[in-house]
């Protein structure tokens, strides 16, 4: 499992393991970054991403080429045949059979709006956006602590090679995004795979090819490993159909700790303050300050809280979507349970979807954490029944907690008990904050901004 965020890398192939990690401060592998080579690594790109040329000047302006990243994931599938009519067809009938067995078992409505079967080439189109919501704040933190501590005359004199320097900083996040999309395209089963909605709204997408391959050495037929994975795509879009704030609050949750990366600069500073400007204007001066090892990512105590914060919700969702589908299926598919088995198997030794999530935000999953929460919604189930169950869904202030996890009768006997710990109060300030929400949208024109794909804002001080 990889241990560096997105832009780092571990030092190249093994030739000198005495080189730090960090001292490749884009990503680019061993052997670091020479300012005054920028022709022959211009010429090595050329020749790893051919065909990449326009990708690579349309879309150098931001921290990560996202055009690169395309082009590249692009060329790393080569030729993908489209999906057949007839393989189509078996997706959307998998996803309808598998919606009206879950209607059984949870009083969230279908979530689904439409099926569809992705080649990998659709994946990495249709997923882009928000892997670039994704991305964007680690590759924007470490693109800008440099020039953040630079003194202003240094920065002045450093401008164009700046310039240069941020635009390889976007090629290489794009090159090791596009490699790491290409990847996981090909083996990634649905589009919430990793738990996260990474795909259209409303779309319960499956992967045929990556199924086929998943299939081989497995006991159960292909249609019923595909109807198996439907009904979890499709339990995964009626939670994030219907549980307003899910979605938004997980992606948030991912940007807020990618975006809070930091870097410990006062190596940086120490050395900005007696650098000489002049310096900055001579590539080899400029390749020894850059191979000196500073950009190495530092976690802080408040992320390692945000990230517990995050794979809690991140299992709770995983229970959840476990625990429906085991009930939907019950005895319709007599291999549900080797299955779900299988796919747990799957993430405990750190399958590639966990694998490309960790290089790329910094996170990894614990998949201890998704069988107890799938072992609390259980419990939960057959204690108070499917509403009382989902109703908890209904503000974040109401879910189980980690420690939950840990010891979940308790938080079972506060629900069967009818010991709500300040469920109405949180109920009533959602309430709150959704009047508030209309009340401005009347007085603006009654314009929706986002259509409603966004939380609504709480409430100032003065509101209060």
């Amino acid at each position: 499992m990889a241990d560096l965020p997105f832009g780092f890398s571990a030092s190249g192939d093994g030739d000198d393991p005495d080189k730090k990690r960090g001292e490749d401060p884009f990503g680019l592998g061993s052997g670091g970054f020479n300012p005054g080579d920028l022709g022959q690594i211009f010429s090595r790109l050329g020749q790893m991403f051919s065909g990449t040329a326009s990708a690579m000047a349309s879309g150098g302006g931001g921290a990560v080429n996202y055009d690169l990243a395309r082009q590249l994931a692009s060329n790393s599938l080569g030729f993908t045949a489209p999906v057949s009519a007839s393989t189509t067809t078996a997706v959307a009938d998998a996803v309808r059979l598998a919606d009206m067995w879950l209607d059984q078992v949870t009083p969230f409505p279908a979530g689904t709006s439409s099926a569809a079967a992705w080649t990998p080439a659709d994946w990495v189109d249709h997923t882009m956006g928000t892997w670039k919501r994704l991305c964007d704040p680690v590759a924007e933190q470490i693109s800008s602590v440099w020039t953040s501590v630079l003194p202003e005359e240094a920065k002045a004199m450093a401008g164009p090679l700046m310039a240069m320097m941020s635009q390889m900083g976007g090629m290489a996040f794009g090159s090791q995004l596009g490699q790491a999309l290409g990847t996981l395209s090909k083996e990634v089963l649905t589009s919430t795979d990793i738990g996260l909605p990474l795909g259209p709204v409303g779309v319960s997408a499956l992967m045929p090819a990556a199924i086929d391959e998943f299939s081989d050495g497995l006991e159960q037929s292909k249609s019923e490993i595909m109807t198996f994975l439907a009904a979890r795509e499709a339990a995964h879009q009626r939670l994030f159909a219907h549980v307003p704030w899910l979605a938004p609050q997980l992606l948030g949750a991912v940007e807020s700790y990618a975006r809070g990366i930091n870097i410990d600069i006062s190596g940086i500073e120490e050395l900005a303050q007696g650098i000489n400007p002049m310096a900055l204007t001579d590539p080899s001066q400029m390749e020894q300050i850059l191979s000196q090892g500073l950009f190495e990512p530092k976690v802080s105590p408040g992320q390692t809280a945000a990230l517990e914060r995050l794979e809690t919700l991140l299992a709770l969702i995983e229970g959840w979507v476990q625990t429906v589908v085991s009930d939907a299926l019950g005895d319709r598919l007599p291999g549900a349970s080797a299955l779900a088995e299988t796919l747990r198997r799957r993430r405990a030794s750190g399958g590639p979807a966990e694998q490309t999530f960790g290089t790329l935000v910094g996170l990894e999953l614990r998949p201890r954490k998704m069988r107890e929460a799938a072992t609390l919604w259980s419990r939960l189930t057959d204690a108070v029944g499917a509403d009382a169950r989902d109703g908890v869904w209904g503000h974040p202030d109401l879910l189980p907690t980690s420690e939950d996890l840990d010891e979940p009768a308790a938080f079972i006997d506060r629900m069967v008990g009818g010991d709500t710990s300040g469920i109405d109060d949180a109920i009533a300030q959602l309430e709150k904050e959704f009047a508030g929400e209309a009340e401005s949208s009347e007085e603006s024109g009654g314009d929706g901004g986002s259509g409603g794909d966004e939380p609504p804002a709480p409430p100032s001080s003065s509101e209060k």
